[in-house]
């Protein structure tokens, strides 16, 4: 398996056999027919797929909650993200259909907003922020001045996620909404960063403030632990278990594992620890009905140590008289910390290749999700994953 491509091969139905001291294979009575180590978008998707198929499904959660870091939970009557925001946005109408059978969602637009050393800006690039950058007013404007910026240092063939950068927007655009919010967020020089990281950055020459250009887009009304909870009906769900701390007595419960955690856990690091930046946050209620005006805000300036603030009530507009802000740190991962990002530098896209092939010898496990298969994903993309991952796994 390589990274992003097939999953790794899955077991023949039928009973497990493990082996007695003498050698003899014993035949133990499996409970269920799927263990799901994890309860967040990829697990519950795939138990739900599952359950409907007629399988017996027991979810592990090691957390005291279910959700992953898609979770969700009521303060003053908000919907706090309690681990980033997380907007569900997709262009593929059949996962949409899908994800609206367990909830409603609402008609928010993702409009963030860039705080510079006091001064706003629109995110994506757009006319707007073009227009506060330079004062230009029309798109043959916002092209040259960008032509102009990127001409004076552009390089033909760009080592770093600096140059990268200058080349797409110029070096103005570059300072001001790029170089100190990347380098907080992934803990590194951008002159040590790869180019890849930023090969998506959007740049529009309209005045549209929308971030996604996926034709569908919002937010669960109730939020995102009602519709896992939704998801989950019919699996049986234990929270605070942890399946490596214990895994040769969970696995003899089902016929077959499908693992959500980190590959590299998994096999007890056996050739080091792969790379991810994790993620903390100060979270606080404030006494007044609006503090920023917005539901995520970045502060591009390298001197304001967290990279955003984000105000929950603004994802699904409540008539509140308080309100709920999230202060993001990034930071770098360290054993007992959650994996947010992987890091898929050199190092690391070698190493998970090494965990990979581990992987596709494991004939009773599927591994799955961002931090199974090492990657990063958005979430309509996990929920694509884990619905291909049940559709071959209960094929007859």
């Amino acid at each position: 398996m390589k990274n992003g491509g097939a999953l790794p091969r899955i077991c023949s139905a039928g009973p497990r056999a493990d082996k007695t001291k003498a050698g003899r294979s014993v035949i133990i009575k499996t409970t269920y027919d799927f263990l799901i180590a994890g309860g967040g978008l990829f697990g519950s998707v795939f138990a739900q797929k599952a359950v409907e198929a007629g399988k017996k499904c027991l979810v592990l959660e090691r957390r005291p909650h279910i959700g992953g870091n898609v979770y969700t939970e009521e303060t003053e009557g908000i919907q706090v993200h309690k681990y980033g925001p997380h907007i569900f946005h997709t262009s593929n109408s059949g996962i949409w259909e899908y994800i609206n059978r367990f909830a409603a969602f609402n008609n928010f637009i993702n409009s963030p907003l860039a705080n510079y050393k006091g001064r706003i800006f629109n995110l994506p690039f757009n006319m707007n922020t073009f227009n506060r950058m330079w004062g230009v007013t029309s798109p043959a404007e916002a092209r040259e001045m960008i032509e102009r910026s990127r001409s004076a240092e552009y390089t033909e063939s760009p080592k770093n996620l600096e140059q990268m950068a200058i080349n797409l927007v110029g070096r103005e655009i570059y300072e001001t909404l790029i170089k100190g919010y990347t380098e907080k967020q992934w803990g590194r020089r951008c002159e040590d960063l790869p180019p890849s990281i930023i090969t998506r950055l959007p740049v529009r020459f309209t005045f549209d403030n929308n971030y996604f250009n996926d034709r569908y887009q919002g937010v669960p009304i109730g939020g995102y632990a009602a519709m896992i909870e939704k998801l989950l009906e019919g699996a049986e769900v234990r929270l605070n278990e942890d399946y490596l701390k214990d895994k040769p007595a969970y696995d003899k419960l089902a016929e077959h594992v499908v693992f959500t955690g980190s590959v590299d856990a998994y096999f007890d690091y056996r050739f080091g620890e792969l790379e991810y930046r994790s993620v903390c946050f100060e979270t606080e209620t404030l006494d007044t009905d609006n503090y920023q005006g917005v539901a995520v805000m970045n502060y591009t300036d390298k001197e304001t140590p967290f990279t955003r603030v984000i105000e929950h009530k603004h994802f699904d507009p409540v008539n509140r008289p308080r309100t709920v802000i999230s202060r993001e740190f990034s930071k770098e991962w360290e054993p007992g910390a959650e994996p947010f990002y992987p890091v898929e530098n050199a190092r690391s896209v070698a190493l998970y290749r090494k965990y990979a092939a581990l992987a596709e010898r494991e004939e009773a496990v599927t591994f799955g999700g961002r931090l199974g298969t090492f990657r990063y994903y958005d979430m309509d993309k996990v929920v694509e994953q884990a619905l291909l991952c049940a559709a071959k796994l209960l094929a007859p």
